[in-house]
This record gives structure tokens, sequence and C-alpha cells, in this order.
């Protein structure tokens, strides 16, 4: 996909984070946006700012998990705009702490917005852009879907979040396999961001009601919860740097995505283990403070 101006992009989870970010790439480049996101008054700020630049700007609430509402939000765009260009299905949140101490409301939670939002985006905008592509000549369209190293990699006390995001990127590669097959005008890529600060280490401040755990978190799930914050919060690739290179993939056709890409080493021998039939190696070998410092957390109690 090379020319922007005057095409439409959609991108949940774009008030805040990478979709905000993506949004101002958007409307700097002459795109029509349309924006959800389940925080009503920062996705009312992120509009009023848009607009202030000059963006055309369609903003609806939408929590990714339900495909009614993925559905709505279509259906929006193309009333507002006539046509759908570019999708970044990209509204994450995350959970932390030992694999069997997570409850099926975690589960529910971040397999719902990570995994079933993304499947949603999939199932419903991509025919919707096939048939875009049927009436507009020389039509081309983009699939983005934000998955993370996660995705690659299985860090522990990360399970929940580590599973939604293997199948973000087993999902996406199938995609763009399947675009492939068929010869379609649209190009597909993965995001895989390490540790950007974005939010998303705060992602239950919006927790639905309907997977509210009100239990006291575990040990694990406190050391988890800082360590998150601290290796979120201090990373030096910025939300904006990362939309950057988005961007930059888009034009240049590229699938894989990474904002560090210094961690790729470690995806190389999680994938040498498995080739090699080895027991899966330790994600921290580089880094054996960050273990360290989760088992005297959870010897802590």
């Amino acid at each position: 996909m090379e020319n922007f101006k005057d095409k439409v992009a959609v991108i949940t989870g774009g008030a805040s984070g990478f979709g905000r970010e993506f949004a101002a790439i958007g409307a700097r480049l002459g795109m029509k946006l349309v924006l959800a996101d389940v925080q009503q008054d920062a996705l009312d700020k992120a509009k009023s700012e848009l607009e202030a630049q000059g963006a055309q700007v369609l903003a609806m609430r939408c929590d990714v998990r339900h495909a009614a509402e993925v559905q709505a939000l279509a259906d929006a765009a193309m009333a507002a705009f006539g046509a759908v260009h570019l999708v970044f299905n990209n509204a994450g949140v995350g959970s932390g702490g030992l694999i069997w101490e997570n409850t099926q409301a975690d589960w529910e939670w971040v397999l719902g917005v990570n995994l079933w939002g993304v499947i949603h985006g999939v199932r419903i905008f991509t025919p919707l852009m096939l048939e875009c592509a049927k009436k507009e000549p020389g039509y081309q369209g983009h699939i983005v879907n934000t998955a993370s190293m996660a995705g690659l990699l299985n860090a522990p006390t990360m399970g929940v979040y580590n599973v939604s995001k293997h199948a973000v990127v087993s999902l996406s590669e199938s995609l763009y396999q399947d675009l492939k097959l068929v010869e379609a005008p649209i190009g597909a890529s993965v995001l895989c961001p390490y540790f950007v600060p974005t939010g998303i280490s705060q992602s239950h401040r919006n927790r639905p009601a309907d997977v509210k755990d009100d239990s006291a978190p575990t040990a694990s799930q406190r050391a988890a919860q800082a360590m998150s914050d601290k290796a979120v919060t201090s990373g030096k690739v910025s939300a904006a740097d990362v939309a950057e290179s988005t961007f930059n993939a888009i034009r240049d056709g590229k699938f894989y995505i990474y904002s560090h890409p210094g961690a790729l080493g470690n995806v190389q021998k999680r994938m040498e283990d498995i080739v090699m039939q080895r027991n899966p190696g330790d994600p921290y070998e580089a880094a054996p403070h960050i273990r360290e410092m989760l088992q005297a957390k959870l010897k802590a109690g």
C-alpha cells in the first residue's frame, strides 16, 4: 500500500498507545480515520485533537470482544466514508501471574480482547475490503494485527498474554497466506513490539464488569505486575517510533514488524530448541536478574 491520502483507516484501541500514534500519522498523511476504543473520555480527547489538525474522524466506543460491536463499527465506517483501506486490529490488554493462578475471568478478558478482537476484525473487515476492491479501480488495502514479542517467546508469569499473542501471530500468518492465495490487493502484517511505554501494563483500568475479578492478587500476579510496570515504563523505544516503523512496513509490504530487532536472538534460540527437540531454554538467559527478581518476590509472598 503506497498511497494513503484520502484513504480510510480503522483503528481499534485508537485512543491511546500505538492506536493513538497510528491515528496521528494517518491524520498527517491525509487519511480519514475511524477510531474505536472502550475508554470514552480518551476517545473523545483523541477525536477532538485530530479534528483540530484537520482530520475527518469517526469515533465509536467499541468493545472488540463482541462481534456485534465490531460489525457496528464496520457499518458506521462504510456509512461515513464509503470504503475501508487500512485496518489496525490493535486493541490489547495484559494480565500476568503463574498460569494456573489465572482465573476464568482473566482468560475470558485477555483472550476476548487480544484474540477474539482480532478474529472479529479479520472476519468482518476482510470481506468488506474485498468488496471495496471490486468497486474501486486500483484499490490497495492492508491489515495490521498487533501481537507482541510474547507471541514468539514464552516468558514465565505471562502465560495468558503469551497464549493470546501466539494465536494472533498464527492468525496473521494464515491471513497473509490466504490473501496471497486468492491474489487479493490487500496486504497483511503482524506487529510484534517488545516493552514500549503504551499504558498496556495498566489495562486493568478498563476491565469490564462482566470479567471483573475482585479476588486479591497472588504473589506471582503482584510480581508480574511490578515487572511489567517497570519494563514498560522504562522502554526507550516510543509508541510513536513503532507507529512510524509500522507505516514504513505497510508501504514496503513487510509482514513482520519489530520494535526491538535485537530480541530476535531469543526467538532464534526458541526455534532451535523446537527443531533440535531440546527442552525450552531460559528466556531470561541474557537477563538473569529478571528471573532472580521474580523468584525473590515469589518467595517473599
